[in-house]
C-alpha cells in the first residue's frame, strides 16, 4: 500500500514497544535524499498518567449518562478491556519521523456519539478519540468547539435608532460599497460584459511582447485572460461607471490601448516557480526565509499571494498526492523473535519444557510456557515479552495485537486498579519494565504524610458539635460538611463572646480551653482521685533491653488488587516475583 498526506499510519520506534500512531501532515525530502514525515502525535492510555486516565474515565461516564446509552455497561469484561486499547488522545504536538519507519495504515476518528462502541472492535486497525492531550501542560481537554461569549469576543451592540433619527457616524470611513445587486442591469447583460472583458484581455496579451513569450498560443492567452483578476477588474469598472454599459466598455479600452490585468501566477516565470517549490520543501510556509534565501527580488506580499494561487494549480495537487511505499516489516531481524530451531511439537507443547535444542544452540527462553495473553501453548512463532529474566512470551497473534493496540487480549487482575508509572516496577499496561541493573524487583513504598489542623479548626470542632456530628460523619465519610452553617455559627459565637467577655470571663475559659487545663478545686480533685484511681505507671525499660512486642499484631503490607475478574485462566508469572501474590 501507499501512505499519503493526512493518512493515519503506524510508526515503529522500538522492536519491543507498541507501534506509534501518527497522522502525516507533510512529506519533505531531506538534503541527503531521504523522505521525512511531519506528523501529528496521538497518545494511548498507557502513555499518560493515572490521574488523567481517571479524568478521561469520568468524562466517558458523564457522556454515557448524557446520552442515556447503557451499551458500555452491557459489554462483557473482555470487550471493555479491548475497547480501552482503541481509545487515543489527540495532541497538537508535531514531530518529524523517517518515512522508512512506517509500518502500515490505520483509521482514527472522532468518537461518534451515535455509533455503537462495539463497531470499533469489529473493525481492524480502528481507533477513536474524544479528548486532546497536552504533553507539556499534562492536561486533557474536550475536542469540541467553544462558544466564546463576552466583550472580548462580541461587538458592543448600539441602541436602535428611532424613526427618522440620523446616524452620527461617518459611514464613508466605515465601509465602501463595491457592488450593487439591485442595479438596472440584468444577469444576462452582466455576463455579456464579462465576455467582452475577457476578449479585451486576450487581445491585450496579443499586443504585449512579454505575454507572447509566456503564453505562446491563443488558447493559453485566453485562459490567462479568464482568471479572476480580469473578472474583478471588469466588475469594479462596471460599478464605477454607474452600470452604464457604454461607459464601462469605453473604460476597458482607453486611449492608450486595452487594459491588461495580470496576477502573480502570470507574472512569475517557470524558473521562479521551481525556486519557490524547492524553497517550500525546505522551509515550509516560512515565507520570510523563502524570500531571503531564494527569492530576494520578490516582495513578501507577492510571495504570499503566489502561494495561495499556487495551491489551486495541478502542481500542488500532484505534490499533495505524492505517496510513499509502506514498509510493513523492516529488513532488520526482530530481536524479540524466539528461535524455532527445535521441532514444532516440542516447541509448542508443554512437553517441550526442559528439552534442549540442537547441539551448540542457545536454550530457547520460555520453552514450553503458555502465551501470557491468550494462554495458548501452540503457535507457529513465539516472541519474548517482558523482562528477560522472567522468560515470558507471546504467540504470533497476541504479539501482533500487542504491537498494534498496546495491550494484551485478556484482562488481568491489575486492570481494575491501574497502577501509576513505575509503581511496583509495572508499566501502565501491565507489562513489567525492563531494568538494566539487578533483576530483583523491589516494591517502592509511597511517601507518607499527615494533616495537621490549626487551632481555629480545633476550636470549631468543639463549638459546632451539633452541626458537624463527627460520629455520624465517621460512618458516612462521603457526605459533604455544611461549611456555611459552621461559619455562621462561629460568627454568632464570636459576637456572644464580645458581649460576655467583660461580665463573664469564665465563659471564654470554658469554650476555648481544653478540659484537661481547666482549674479544679482541691476538694473536687480529691473526690475524683478516690473515685477513679489511676493505674500504677510501669517502670521504664532498662537501657539496652529489648521491648516486647508480643501483643502487637504485625500488619502485612500488600497492595489492594481488583478481584473483579477472578475467572482468568492463569496468573501472570512475573506478578509472583513482584510480590503481588503474597507470600
Amino acid at each position: 500500500g501507499c501512505a499519503n498526506m493526512m493518512d493515519y499510519v503506524y510508526f515503529e520506534n522500538s522492536s519491543s514497544n507498541p507501534l506509534l500512531i501518527r497522522r502525516i501532515e507533510e512529506l519533505n525530502k531531506t538534503a541527503n535524499g531521504n523522505v521525512e514525515a511531519k506528523v501529528v502525535c496521538f497518545y494511548r492510555r498507557r502513555d499518560i498518567s493515572s490521574t488523567l486516565i481517571a479524568l478521561a474515565d469520568k468524562h466517558a461516564r458523564e457522556l454515557e449518562e448524557e446520552m442515556e446509552n447503557p451499551e458500555m455497561a452491557d459489554l462483557p469484561e473482555k470487550q471493555k478491556h479491548q475497547l480501552r486499547h482503541r481509545e487515543l488522545f489527540l495532541s497538537r504536538q508535531l514531530e518529524s519521523l523517517p518515512a522508512t519507519h512506517i509500518r502500515g495504515k490505520c483509521c482514527v476518528t472522532l468518537l461518534n456519539e451515535t455509533e455503537a462502541l462495539k463497531s470499533y472492535l469489529d473493525r481492524e486497525d480502528a481507533f477513536f478519540y474524544s479528548l486532546v492531550y497536552d504533553p507539556q501542560q499534562k492536561t486533557l481537554l474536550a475536542d469540541k468547539g467553544e462558544i466564546r461569549v463576552g466583550n472580548k469576543y462580541q461587538a458592543d451592540i448600539t441602541d436602535l435608532l428611532n424613526e427618522g433619527e440620523d446616524d452620527g457616524r461617518e459611514l464613508e470611513k466605515l465601509e465602501e460599497k463595491v457592488w450593487d445587486p439591485n442595479s438596472s442591469l440584468t444577469e444576462k447583460q452582466i455576463d455579456q460584459f464579462l465576455v467582452v472583458a475577457r476578449s479585451v484581455g486576450t487581445f491585450a496579451r496579443a499586443l504585449d511582447c512579454s505575454s507572447s513569450v509566456r503564453q505562446p498560443s491563443l488558447h493559453m492567452s485566453a485562459a490567462a485572460a479568464s482568471r479572476d483578476i480580469t473578472l474583478f477588474h471588469a466588475m469594479d469598472t462596471l460599478h464605477a461607471t454607474g452600470y452604464d454599459m457604454t461607459r464601462a466598455i469605453a473604460a476597458l479600452v482607453p486611449q492608450g490601448g486595452p487594459v491588461l490585468c495580470r496576477d502573480e501566477m502570470e507574472e512569475w516565470s517557470a524558473s521562479e516557480a521551481n525556486l519557490f517549490e524547492e524553497a517550500l520543501e525546505k522551509y515550509g510556509k516560512d515565507f520570510t526565509d523563502i524570500q531571503q534565501d531564494f527569492l530576494p527580488w520578490k516582495s513578501l506580499t507577492s510571495i504570499i499571494e503566489y502561494y495561495y494561487m499556487w495551491k489551486t494549480t495541478d502542481r500542488y495537487v500532484q505534490q499533495l498526492t505524492r505517496s510513499l511505499f509502506l514498509c510493513p516489516n523492516s529488513n532488520k531481524p526482530n530481536p524479540n523473535q524466539l528461535s524455532n530451531n527445535v521441532k514444532p511439537a516440542l516447541m509448542n507443547g508443554a512437553a517441550g519444557a526442559g528439552v534442549p535444542g540442537p547441539p551448540g544452540s542457545a536454550p530457547t527462553p520460555g520453552l514450553g510456557r503458555a502465551c501470557e495473553s491468550c494462554y495458548t501453548s501452540s503457535s507457529y512463532q513465539w516472541y519474548s515479552w517482558g523482562p528477560p529474566n522472567m522468560q515470558c512470551r507471546l504467540c504470533a497473534s497476541c504479539w501482533t495485537y500487542w504491537k498494534k493496540y498496546g495491550g494484551l487480549k485478556m484482562p488481568t487482575r491489575l486492570d481494575g486498579e491501574r497502577p501509576g508509572p513505575n509503581r511496583n516496577n509495572m508499566s501502565p499496561h501491565g507489562l513489567p519494565l525492563r531494568h538494566s541493573g539487578s533483576p530483583k524487583f523491589a516494591v517502592k513504598t509511597r511517601q507518607a504524610f499527615y494533616l495537621q489542623t490549626n487551632g481555629l479548626t480545633r476550636i470549631t470542632r468543639r463549638l459546632c458539635m451539633d452541626i458537624i456530628r463527627p460520629r455520624y460523619l465517621a460512618r458516612h465519610p462521603y457526605l459533604p460538611v455544611n461549611t456555611a452553617a459552621i461559619k455562621a455559627e462561629c460568627q454568632q459565637l464570636k459576637i456572644m463572646c464580645h458581649l460576655f467577655v467583660n461580665c463573664c470571663p469564665l465563659f471564654l475559659t470554658i469554650c476555648f480551653c481544653p478540659l484537661s487545663y481547666l482549674p479544679i478545686s482541691p476538694s473536687v480533685a480529691l473526690h475524683v482521685s478516690e473515685a477513679h484511681p489511676c493505674p500504677a505507671k510501669p517502670d521504664p525499660p532498662i537501657r539496652g533491653a529489648s521491648i516486647s512486642t508480643g501483643s502487637l499484631t504485625p500488619i502485612k503490607a500488600s497492595p489492594i488488587l481488583n478481584n473483579g475478574s477472578p475467572t482468568i485462566l492463569g496468573k501472570r508469572t512475573y506478578e509472583q516475583h513482584n510480590g503481588l501474590d503474597g507470600e
